[in-house]
């Protein structure tokens, strides 16, 4: 491909970390030559990022370029939240930007709501994070995933979206859970050299976050 596949992830990156968005292709056309568009499907492969039926990029874990359902504030930067974990990771991953806002409204009532996240201590709140799809079947439609992780006024709220929507119960938890959870899961991606977690490390983490098997999908 004539460049350095890391190189390509960390522009994508570090494009949306820096400017909230996603590096057009031909931006990455322009830096990397003919190659790029066959190097995002190689990270796409690789479940680095997330790609569009157009091969842009949809997303790149904690980023998004499509709305679902949050957006999030620093500072300097304004995104598109991917999802009510990958929104709560964001100030922990950005070094900029060690606090953000996160707006979203309840998909049981429609009550918005509106959170001072940062790297310190959870937000207070009544609020629970619902989980429709498992760890273990995250990625067999993931942007379908993410667009039903979402942040509801409570339990009552849940079970009324889910008598509306016709879904099962999926996992439910309170912010605090939701916060530890996003805390270190994104960490280094912003780095060279970054690596995914394997299985198993993965359902430790998930573990010392306070989560149960159920998360995981076992």
């Amino acid at each position: 491909m004539g460049f350095e596949i890391e190189d390509l992830r960390l522009a994508v990156y570090r494009g949306f970390a820096e400017t909230g968005r996603a590096p057009e292709p031909g931006e990455l056309v322009d830096r990397f030559g003919g190659g790029a568009p066959d190097g995002l499907r190689e990270l796409a492969e690789q479940r680095h990022v997330v790609l569009g039926a157009d091969g842009r990029v949809v997303m790149a874990h904690p980023f998004a370029s499509i709305p679902l359902g949050f957006a999030v504030m620093g500072e300097r930067t304004l995104w598109w939240g991917g999802c009510a974990w990958d929104s709560f990771a964001l100030p922990h991953l950005v070094p900029d930007e060690p606090e953000v806002l996160v707006s979203t409204r309840c998909p049981g009532c429609g009550r918005p709501h509106a959170l001072v996240v940062d790297r310190h201590a959870p937000p207070e709140g009544p609020q629970v994070a619902h989980f429709l799809v498992p760890v273990s079947r995250m990625w067999d439609d993931v942007v379908h995933t993410c667009g039903n992780q979402r942040l509801f006024c409570g339990e009552g709220c849940v079970d009324a979206w889910l008598r509306e929507a016709g879904h099962e119960r999926g996992y439910v938890m309170d912010l605090g859970t939701l916060w530890r959870l996003a805390r270190g899961w994104y960490a280094g991606r912003l780095d060279r050299g970054y690596t995914r977690r394997e299985p198993a490390a993965a359902a430790g983490y998930f573990r010392e976050a306070g989560l149960t098997g159920a998360f995981w999908g076992l």
